[in-house]
């Protein structure tokens, strides 16, 4: 289907300013639909949540529709869809309620290849319950996690597995069915950081065999929330610390505190952005599923193009190499360090910026230390120009014409 970038950014009043934006895996831009929305919440009346008042309703509203915009965008079931400050702060609740049931003998497996919001949350959490935790490394020569790098470190003793679906420095997408299927088989739970990959694909969380999957709508278009989804049944099971008189019904039982109602209307705005990238009919999980095929075919395009560019200027070194990826590539220019290329960069109106952006263990992996590298990221509102602009400020660094 034809991808109509123009018509795209034409929704981005900040693409104005004039700059090429490849910090899209940081945070995108952000439509005018998005934050009318939360204009629109805000200048009427709204209150706690509830059915008596009209603005009662319209906070109430504004939760039952995010609810249902996230569980269209992720193929989940509504009543799964939890909320919370950030991703971050979601997987930190969720180690503390299930570190409940962990204990000496239980093992807890992590990989090198996350962010950290996937990575300390568990290593804090198997500490304090005394059990086991288990690495799961990567090929850095090509920045792969395979089924059997996470296979070689399950047991019948493993309790949780947390995995990234794409890796937020590098790009890499393991084959999270098939780790799922692994994972499932010695009776562990599938805890998926989709933060990265919900931007760039459509998602199944069924057919990905994710048990928890979280993502932020920041990095979709949307506002800095966080967002959890889980089957329903397996939220029943588990009982967080909370307020006495907080309600046990799922999932507002996960939800500490009152909601975001301004933030929640800008995420079903964003998730209806999604599903309107591209034209058609249907239902908003179907014009959302044609629209990210369609952006993801067109990112891709842009990321060969970019590719190409950078394996043909002498003196870069590309660590994004994994055979499935997303449209994110990490590089370094040799004798150019990464603060002084991020500068170069913004002197000529190109955010590319350098650093390890909290994948930690990832860049130390990588030989990259806590410094990282650059990263390019792409998104859908991203031009031929841009990677073009981009590329000759590289070229210029290597060439030492800075």
């Amino acid at each position: 289907m034809s991808f109509d970038v123009d018509r795209i950014r034409s929704c981005f009043p900040s693409l104005d300013a004039g700059a090429a934006h490849f910090d899209g895996p940081g945070g995108t831009q952000t439509p005018r639909s998005v934050y009318e929305a939360i204009t629109a919440l805000l200048s009427g009346p709204v209150a706690n949540q509830g059915t008596m008042t009209l603005a009662e309703q319209r906070a109430e509203a504004a939760v039952t529709g995010a609810r249902q915009a996230m569980a269209d965008l992720l193929g989940a079931d509504p009543r799964g869809i939890v909320f919370g400050r950030s991703m971050t702060a979601l997987t930190f609740d969720f180690a503390r309620t299930l570190s409940q049931d962990w204990g000496p003998g239980d093992e807890i497996v992590v990989s090198r290849l996350d962010h950290d919001a996937n990575v300390r949350p568990w290593v804090r959490y198997a500490e304090k319950s005394g059990a086991t935790l288990r690495w799961i490394d990567f090929d850095i020569s090509n920045g792969y996690l395979d089924v059997t790098d996470v296979e070689s470190v399950l047991s019948d003793r493993t309790k949780l597995v947390a995995l990234t679906g794409a890796s937020n420095l590098i790009g890499t997408r393991p084959d999270l069915p098939a780790i799922a299927k692994s994972v499932h088989a010695v009776g562990a739970l599938f805890y998926v950081d989709g933060v990265h990959l919900t931007a760039h694909t459509a998602i199944d969380v069924k057919a990905i065999g994710a048990d928890f999957y979280g993502c932020s709508p920041y990095k979709f278009f949307g506002p800095h929330i966080g967002v959890m989804a889980a089957s329903p049944e397996l939220l029943e099971s588990l009982h967080p610390d909370k307020l006495l008189p907080s309600t046990e019904v799922v999932p507002m039982r996960f939800e500490l505190g009152t909601l975001p109602y301004e933030l929640l209307v800008a995420v079903t705005a964003a998730v209806d952005f999604i599903a309107g990238m591209v034209p058609g009919d249907g239902t908003r999980r179907e014009r959302i599923i044609a629209s990210m095929n369609a952006a993801e075919e067109y990112e891709d395009a842009l990321s060969h193009r970019l590719r190409d560019g950078l394996k043909a200027t002498p003196d870069v070194t590309l660590y994004s190499n994994a055979r499935s990826k997303t449209p994110t590539d990490l590089f370094s220019i040799d004798g150019v360090d990464g603060e002084t290329a991020y500068a170069y960069f913004a002197k000529h109106n190109v955010n590319a910026p350098s650093s390890s952006f909290y994948a930690i263990e990832a860049s130390r992996h990588l030989g990259l230390g806590d410094d990282g590298a650059i990263r390019a990221g792409l998104a859908p509102y991203n031009t031929v120009e841009d990677i073009d602009r981009l590329l000759a400020c590289v070229k210029d660094l290597a060439a030492g014409t800075r």
